[in-house]
């Protein structure tokens, strides 16, 4: 190999390298307002939106109570159900969030 051949093969491992570094975790936090529902707002820590990720209310044993997306302003508003739950963040394999009822609170 050729000094230019290493040196274009040390640049495209960097480039490989910085994308890896640029991933971004998914965030995902609910609270209650108080008023019998729940807001749970999401993003990601890159800084872009959440706005069409899916989210799911769970009850304990699995049964979908509520599902939908994110809106436009990366948030997602439901009425707090009466029994044990679990909201599921889902943006994707290796991007899914698990928030459970009992520690979403006023």
């Amino acid at each position: 190999m050729t000094v230019k051949s290493l040196s274009l093969l040390a640049v495209l491992l960097l480039a490989l390298t910085a994308a890896t570094a640029l991933a971004h975790t998914p965030l995902c936090s609910c609270y209650d307002n108080g008023d019998g529902t729940i807001t749970c707002e999401g993003g990601f820590s890159d800084g872009s939106s959440a706005s069409g990720v899916a989210v799911r209310v769970e009850a304990s044993d699995g049964t979908v109570l509520k599902a939908g997306r994110m809106d436009a302003d990366s948030e997602f508003q439901f009425d707090k159900p009466d029994s044990s739950y679990r909201v599921l963040f889902d943006a994707g394999p290796g991007h899914v969030i698990s928030i459970d009822g009992s520690s979403i609170v006023e």
